[in-house]
């Protein structure tokens, strides 16, 4: 029996005493790393503060944990500024449908919250952590992942997208030069497990993703001057809120841990974690660029997802239909059934397909035809947006300068009167 193995670059799930693959344990996860589990309560508290109903990934425990959330509703409820970041490791030309659906998210909370936004290419750090790849590879796959990112519907006025190979430099260089003097290699050690033998370049590296989430990093965002050698001590105590996987928490244990010993502190980085979308093959994996049977693409044609999900969707369902309409199937371990959980809306419409897979009134070819269609017509869309975004769209998303947001437009200052706003999908 072996325990399951998360960190940034690697994620094995545990097996059983016959070697048989486990699915995640994210309780376990969220009470190794001290995490906050989402529940009723502050879901509520979102909807009371923003008017908004919780996104249905967190309605189902799809993004399932976090770090000081709550601190970023009261920061919204007060009208203060705050501003939000996440990232993609750029190691191939196209995302998957597992690499979307943070973005997607941030998407639908920048639009709520209405708040600037900076996403991060480390092109950077797939380079010096994956040896089969050049700088000049992860730059070009920046450039196509940036041009998929911005297909996912983010607002121009108020996103920076960004390569860390062609930004990095003044304040953002500042900040991750008095960071890396701060943290000692053995506390980059105990977080991502290096050693002797692990080169310089990703030794330094986590210096520069954990300051992307100081808000002095960026001063074009703020319209402050780029050029001037000396950093903003009131825009580093803007919050950050970072949604992202959770195997990429380490990095933000770190930066919460030493970001009040900046010359300039910056408040700990809020986060909110998603779960794994898991692989074709099922629970115990996740989708991954560098195995393609494991991973719906966002470049696949409607035939390639269709014969994917019908050759490697792992099946809940009995061995013959005879079986299946009599002891029915097993939607929880059932890949189709979790892909709808993703994708379909509608709660009660959800509901019933479970019911009815459970009870063997829905075969497994027939709960797979529904994921099929709903995973075409997300991608489709997705597709469709992608073939618009021009060179020139990408070179204005992704160059420097000031951001324009609204944030709040009905702030409750500290008074404590209660807010009142309709509650709307």
């Amino acid at each position: 029996m072996t325990e399951q193995q998360i960190d940034p670059w690697s994620v094995q799930a545990g097996r059983d005493e016959q070697g048989n693959e486990l699915a995640f344990d994210y309780v376990a996860i969220s009470q190794k790393w001290n995490t906050k589990l989402i529940g009723e309560d502050l879901l509520a508290r979102f909807t009371k503060v923003t008017g908004r109903q919780p996104h249905r990934w967190l309605r189902r425990g799809l993004f399932f944990s976090h770090r000081d959330f709550d601190k970023i509703l009261d920061c919204y409820e007060r009208g203060d500024k705050f501003f939000m970041y996440t990232g993609r490791g750029p190691s191939s030309g196209s995302l998957h449908v597992g690499h979307t659906i943070p973005f997607e998210f941030t998407r639908w909370l920048q639009d709520v919250f209405d708040v600037p936004l900076v996403i991060m290419l480390t092109d950077d750090e797939k380079a010096l952590f994956k040896d089969k790849l050049t700088f000049e590879d992860t730059m070009q796959f920046a450039r196509e992942n940036a041009k998929d990112i911005i297909a996912m519907g983010f607002d121009k006025k108020k996103t920076f997208i960004y390569s860390d190979l062609k930004y990095f430099g003044g304040h953002f260089l500042l900040n991750a030069m008095e960071f890396a003097k701060l943290v000692t290699f053995n506390q980059v050690r105990g977080a991502f497990g290096f050693n002797e033998s692990t080169n310089i370049g990703r030794c330094f590296f986590p210096s520069l993703q954990c300051v992307a989430a100081f808000a002095s990093s960026y001063p074009e965002i703020w319209g402050e001057d780029p050029k001037s050698d000396f950093r903003s001590k009131q825009t580093a105590k803007i919050p950050c809120l970072i949604p992202l996987a959770i195997d990429q928490d380490p990095y933000f244990r770190l930066v919460r841990e030493n970001s009040h010993r900046m010359r300039y502190p910056s408040p700990k980085p809020a986060i909110i974690h998603s779960k794994f979308l898991t692989a074709l093959q099922g629970p115990g994996g996740k989708m991954s660029a560098s195995d393609p049977t494991s991973a719906i693409f966002m470049d696949d044609t409607p035939k390639k997802i269709k014969d994917k999900i019908n050759k490697y969707a792992f099946s809940g369902g009995q061995i013959s239909i005879e079986e299946h309409r009599k002891l029915g199937g097993n939607p929880d371990v059932d890949v189709a059934y979790t892909y709808l959980t993703y994708f379909e809306d509608d709660d009660a419409k959800l509901k019933t397909i479970y019911d009815e897979y459970k009870a063997g009134k829905l075969l497994t070819g027939e709960l797979k035809k529904i994921c099929i269609e709903i995973v075409q017509e997300y991608v489709k869309g997705f597709q469709e947006r992608r073939a618009a975004v021009s060179d020139e769209i990408l070179q204005e998303y992704m160059t420097p300068r000031k951001l324009e947001w609204q944030g709040n437009p009905n702030p409750v200052k500290p008074q404590g009167k209660e807010m009142k706003v309709a509650v709307k999908e």
